[in-house]
């Protein structure tokens, strides 16, 4: 496969998951903002964007954090080239660069997608229009992975794809929960309060975890069974683990088909390494926030040397 196919598979998948993240987190923060007063829904908003990853870029547009500037500036703004409508844009545009490689029916999927997100968000999305764009971009990305699931051929398209998936939800989830011990929650002498306990909340819908983790622990809000949640249990398909796992499993199957191993295979078996026999008391005795600091500069390494093995052109 030529690395042009390779990189746009790739990437096509990351932009995919970036987009629905982003949009999981919009949700999950209005959620939060529209039950505030006004001072601590702006800190909500704050925290959004932090999460995003767009501080600068936002406050070099905007003076406050008003939800209809957030969210604008999140979704559509030009301002903002990580917009979810930039995101999507490149989306299909990776998609169509690949067509000979992706199958019809995933085509059609992105296409029509990109069509309906392009049309609503051609104008400033009012707060009773959110929730319908969040469910938009949602089902986009169900779509879009339902679609290569049940066409794709498991051949180096398929891998690529699920590798790029896997690399950018594991980085996702780790900024998201890294940012709850430096942003989401105001003071030390919060801990264990129901603020504390509702931007815990906060975090499992970001991540759309938070009725598998109810059903896992009788609807029990505790710190730490959320981090072991979100970063050891492999059962959930956003936690750490999974994540680790799957691509551990994705660049396994593309080094068999190409008959050598790679950069990035060697320091995925150095991930493995540090996960192994890893325990909540570990992460929290390291520091969570030193523990996922780690965690996401291996993952970006890998993403790295996967693009240097296959030979990405852009």
């Amino acid at each position: 496969m030529l690395g042009r196919t390779a990189n746009g598979l790739f990437w096509m998948f990351r932009n995919l998951e970036r987009a629905e993240n982003t949009a999981r987190l919009l949700d999950a923060g209005l959620r939060m903002a529209v039950t505030r007063d006004i001072a601590t829904a702006e800190d909500e908003w704050r925290s959004v964007i932090a999460a995003s990853g767009l501080k600068w870029a936002y406050e070099a547009e905007h003076d406050g954090y008003t939800g209809h500037q957030v969210w604008n500036f999140i979704l559509r703004e030009k301002a903002n080239p990580s917009s979810v409508l930039a995101m999507m844009e490149h989306v299909r545009t990776n998609a169509r660069g690949v067509r000979t490689a992706i199958t019809a029916e995933l085509w059609e999927v992105v296409n029509e997608s990109w069509m309906q997100i392009k049309d609503a968000l051609a104008r400033p999305v009012s707060q009773g229009s959110v929730g319908e764009i969040v469910a938009m971009v949602r089902r986009a990305g169900t779509l879009a992975h339902g679609a290569m699931a049940g066409t794709l051929l498991r051949n180096e398209s398929f891998h690529f794809a699920r590798a790029g998936t896997y690399v950018e939800r594991a980085d996702s989830v780790a900024r998201i929960l890294d940012l709850k011990y430096f942003l989401l929650l105001p003071s030390l002498s919060y801990v264990g309060s129901s603020l504390d306990k509702g931007q815990w909340d906060n975090v499992l819908r970001s991540v759309s975890g938070d009725s598998a983790y109810r059903w896992l622990h009788a609807g029990q809000i505790d710190a730490r069974g959320i981090v072991e949640f979100l970063v050891l249990d492999e059962r959930f398909p956003r936690s750490l683990a999974f994540c680790h796992s799957a691509l551990r499993d994705e660049l396994a199957a593309l080094a068999r088909i190409h008959g050598r191993e790679g950069e990035c295979n060697a320091l995925m078996r150095e991930a493995d390494m540090r996960m192994a026999d890893l325990t909540t008391e570990m992460i929290f005795e390291q520091g969570l926030h030193e523990f996922l600091l780690g965690f996401m500069a291996a993952n970006s390494g890998i993403a790295a040397a996967i693009a240097e093995d296959y030979r990405f052109v852009r």
